[in-house]
């Protein structure tokens, strides 16, 4: 049998991971346009600067929101909306590239509106946490979060897996210990902020929900809810 060559390799990524993954790069494309002066006429270069300053979750925002205890849409938005805006190409690249990757294993488990789930509750879960750190002044931007969640989903599915044919789970964390351990080389090498803190809460965001979100995750919960 002749494979078909005229299929597009891009049949195989799920449709909503494709459509996150449009989300991310779509904006990247308009801010380089933008920089060519293909976009935005003498105004493009600063598209990039623009769309920071109005989608980029701020610390101190959320520090304010705490004290006085008011909370407006669009600084609700910015829990999300971060996770669209990169620094650079080469940032946005790196998460594109995650996002296809653990996405389409993930979707290939999970129904399209978990694999949602998991995604935007893992960026909501970083931004927050991100904000309660002490110390963390730098506005949180990109998409990593985000794409931690998809890896912590993933990491649940072979957790699951490990355990059901008796093998080693730990064996599960080997993908997110290495990730972690080049970010922190990184860190070390070239001074890092905090950023690390909001990837490590998308993680475990991503897979506590998977616990829910996952085919029969819900009906399991309950059922141990009831026998305790």
């Amino acid at each position: 049998m002749h494979p078909d060559h005229s299929e597009s390799p891009f049949n195989a990524v799920p449709p909503v991971v494709v459509a996150l993954a449009a989300l991310v790069i779509v904006p990247e494309l308009v801010f380089q346009a933008g920089r060519i002066g293909l976009v935005g006429g003498a105004q493009g270069v600063g598209l990039r600067l623009a769309a920071l300053n109005a989608f980029a979750f701020s610390p101190q925002l959320f520090d304010r929101m705490m004290e006085v205890g008011q909370v407006s849409s669009g600084a609700l938005l910015r829990f999300v909306s971060y996770s669209f805006v990169h620094l650079g190409f080469a940032h946005v690249l790196f998460v594109a590239v995650f996002l296809l990757a653990l996405g389409k294993m993930v979707a290939e488990t999970f129904a399209s509106w978990a694999v949602l789930a998991v995604f935007f509750g893992s960026a909501v879960a970083g931004a927050v946490i991100y904000g309660l750190v002490p110390g963390a002044e730098r506005a949180l931007v990109g998409g990593y979060p985000a794409v931690y969640g998809l890896i912590g989903a993933y990491t649940f599915i072979l957790w699951v897996g490990l355990g059901a044919t008796g093998g080693n789970r730990a064996r599960a964390f080997t993908l997110i210990a290495f990730l972690l351990g080049i970010q922190l080389v990184f860190g070390l090498l070239f001074g890092g902020g905090l950023d690390w803190i909001a990837d490590l809460a998308g993680f475990a965001a991503g897979f506590g929900l998977s616990f829910l979100v996952s085919p029969g995750g819900w009906r399991r919960a309950v059922e141990r809810i009831r026998r305790r």
